[in-house]
């Protein structure tokens, strides 16, 4: 499942880096830019910009892409995708490359800012779906990293949605760890007890539980401990976020500069983003987002019609076609928020 040479070529190479963490990082300067000096500002954005990889090619051909729908002009659309570096052969699935350089999309997430910045929306995407991969026929949609890279996984989301991908992030889950000790750990209200995999495998009970360092790389990877395996393991991916989110946009947060650098010094270097998606950007957008707490961020599951298996064999997602074209039309005129106000357990 090797990324294509040409497509998925990065400008430094460390360790290969996928979530939406890259936001959430910048999020935090929202704040951070009306309390300290311009010197700090600087110094932050310098250690993000040298810290993390540029993907080279992050986007398809300009004559294979969706326009901007005229009702949808000033919406930001995040692609936001999530490797797992340690992750085994046998764990990544059928698709798994042996080679460390190499990543694949095992979490996906699509993030809409609408145009008003009153709000944001985080949709997972199963990454069983099953569906069309441009020129490969039908595939479980992260399939497409390994067929394509980045370019190909853009054009896929984008032909799924009809929607135009304004910016792509990738974040390794490696760099949970040090998220996570940079802001003393987070606190996740677990819903299901469970033991993680393995020699190393850990407990975690039900109810209100702290995550930091290798305990919350460990619980957003498991899912053999699930009956419903991945789809309890996006819950808890969303609820991770979510609780970083909450951690990050706290006052003892954006008011300690030292623990913002903190948090952008020890992920950047586990994170990957498109030529556009630079500090000026992530900065500018963090202060339109200055009004955007954590109550305001909606995280949801795009709905499927369950579990099958394809004419070769493969355990797949099977998409919800009906729900695809609700939501396609939604991010389309920017009307996401009512989209998942409105649809049953909160869109997924």
């Amino acid at each position: 499942m090797a990324l294509n040479d040409t497509d998925a070529r990065v400008t430094r190479r460390r360790q290969r880096h996928p979530v939406r963490t890259t936001l959430l990082v910048f999020g935090a300067l929202v704040v951070v830019a009306a309390l300290v000096a311009g010197g700090y500002l600087f110094s932050l954005a310098r250690s993000f910009d040298a810290g993390s990889e540029t993907i080279e090619t992050a986007f398809p051909a300009e004559e294979s892409r969706p326009a901007v729908a005229p009702e949808a002009e000033g919406a930001v659309n995040i692609l936001l995708l999530g490797t797992d570096s340690r992750a085994t052969p046998e764990e990544l699935g059928d698709t798994a490359s042996t080679d460390p350089v190499d990543s694949r999309a095992d979490t996906m997430m699509l993030m809409h800012v609408p145009a008003d910045r009153q709000d944001i929306q985080v949709m997972s995407i199963m990454r069983d779906t099953w569906t069309d991969i441009p020129g490969h026929g039908e595939a479980k949609v992260n399939a497409a990293m390994a067929l394509g890279g980045v370019p190909l996984v853009v054009q896929t989301v984008e032909g799924l949605f009809g929607t135009r991908i304004d910016h792509v992030a990738s974040i390794d889950f490696e760099g949970f760890k040090g998220l996570t000790d940079a802001l003393g750990g987070v606190q996740v209200d677990n819903p299901v007890a469970f033991q993680s995999r393995g020699s190393q495998g850990e407990s975690f009970g039900a109810g209100p539980i702290t995550l930091q360092g290798e305990s919350a790389l460990k619980f957003v990877r498991e899912r053999y401990a699930f009956s419903d395996g991945d789809y309890q393991r996006v819950k808890n991916q969303q609820l991770f976020v979510k609780a970083v989110m909450g951690k990050l946009l706290t006052a003892d947060t954006l008011t300690d500069p030292w623990k913002v650098y903190g948090v952008v010094d020890r992920t950047s270097p586990f994170v990957a983003v498109d030529s556009g998606l630079d500090s000026a950007t992530l900065g500018s957008l963090a202060v339109s987002l200055r009004g955007v707490r954590s109550g305001d961020i909606d995280f949801f599951t795009l709905p499927t019609s369950g579990t099958g298996t394809s004419a070769d064999g493969q355990s797949i997602v099977v998409k919800d076609d009906a729900a695809i074209a609700r939501i396609a039309e939604a991010l389309q005129t920017d009307t996401l928020r009512d989209y998942v106000s409105s649809a049953p357990n909160g869109g997924s």
